[in-house]
């Protein structure tokens, strides 16, 4: 048995946070024996099992020593064999002691600045170009290991749920939707997503198409004024930041990932564990996981014509996308299934560990 600590400084249920909840409570339900440490009153908690131990730590800064003592007082009373970190904050605040246990791995889901990484034992990453981001900035790549996401296949949400939700975005019954899900935020490529959308026909095969961003951010106030001026508002959904993401995915006839950069694109993931045909932009993470014109459409990133001119011919050709949701399915259960992902973090742990 490996005795794990997993420590992440989020409050809210992005793809980094669903995805620690996902790891922690599959290692647990493997029969080994897990701490998650959150700070209070995030919503992870929510999302893992109750009889998962937990300790919360405040966590407010890189600054916090009083939340990195804290770290340290509850890995030296845990005992932990690993601590694994997720983003900046948790990592960045958690320093202990090389060449000796607990080993500090710190898992990156981005190209974030490694800086606040570096004094880490091992690093994960969710792609390759990610661990070639980091070797560019003088990692040692014998200590880089990359493992994939893991999002579990979900059972249908019932019709008069989704009915529900369809309604109270106001959507008609026969509306086309689209879906985009993300923080608003530059690098997401939203400006673009909009752009893309304003000259796509407001009516395809007779019925109307929508859009809707399901995500919270810096940008919201800057995007839903761009949407004014190109007159697609009345056609634009914002349902803000939602812990049920993925009940919005499942209204989706075409999931979109805009970004700018990705890592591994948890939202094509979770795309597929719904059975929804994706469209992405060729950034490194959706080509690392995806295959074009097989489990996804890929499109030129930062470029809205583009994108708008691959949106339409999903849109107008269902045969086409539920090609594409069949097979991005199949890609999910393949090569990012819970049993392949479970083993990959386990042989990474005996390995370091037997190092």
């Amino acid at each position: 048995m490996i005795a794990s600590a997993h420590i992440i400084g989020g409050r809210f249920l992005g793809g980094a946070e669903l995805f620690y909840a996902r790891l922690v409570t599959a290692l647990h339900r493997h029969g080994h024996a897990t701490l998650a440490v959150t700070v209070p009153g995030s919503l992870i908690a929510t999302e893992i099992p109750p009889e998962i131990p937990r300790v919360h730590i405040p966590m407010w800064g890189v600054w916090d020593l009083w939340s990195r003592w804290q770290i340290q007082k509850a890995m030296h009373g845990h005992g932990p064999n690993i601590v694994q970190t997720y983003m900046g904050r948790a990592t960045r605040l958690t320093h202990l002691p090389s060449g000796r246990q607990p080993i500090h791995i710190a898992r990156l889901g981005g190209y974030y600045e490694p800086r606040g990484y570096r004094h880490a034992h091992a690093w994960i990453v969710v792609s390759p170009g990610i661990g070639d981001h980091l070797i560019r900035h003088g990692f040692p790549k014998d200590r880089i290991f990359h493992i994939s996401n893991f999002v579990t296949p979900c059972e249908p949400s019932p019709a008069a749920t989704l009915q529900q939700l369809r309604q109270k975005l106001a959507i008609p019954d026969d509306g086309l939707i689209t879906i985009a899900v993300g923080r608003l935020h530059p690098i997401k490529g939203f400006g673009d997503l909009l752009a893309a959308f304003a000259t796509v026909p407001s009516r395809i095969h007779d019925r109307p198409v929508y859009l809707v961003i399901v995500g919270d951010g810096p940008l919201a106030a800057q995007l839903k004024c761009y949407a004014e001026q190109l007159g697609i508002a009345d056609r634009v959904r914002w349902p803000g930041w939602r812990d049920d993401a993925g009940r919005f995915q499942e209204l989706a006839d075409l999931c979109i990932c805009s970004s700018l950069q990705e890592g591994v694109a948890n939202v094509i993931l979770e795309a597929w564990a719904r059975r929804r045909p994706v469209l992405a932009t060729r950034t490194l993470g959706p080509m690392e996981i995806a295959v074009h014109q097989k489990d996804a459409w890929l499109t030129p990133a930062g470029d809205p014509a583009a994108l708008a001119a691959s949106m339409e011919l999903l849109l107008r050709d269902e045969s086409l996308r539920r090609e594409l949701a069949d097979k991005g399915y199949h890609t999910l259960i393949a090569r990012h299934g819970e049993e392949a992902i479970i083993s990959a973090y386990l042989d990474l742990y005996r390995h370091l560990l037997a190092g």
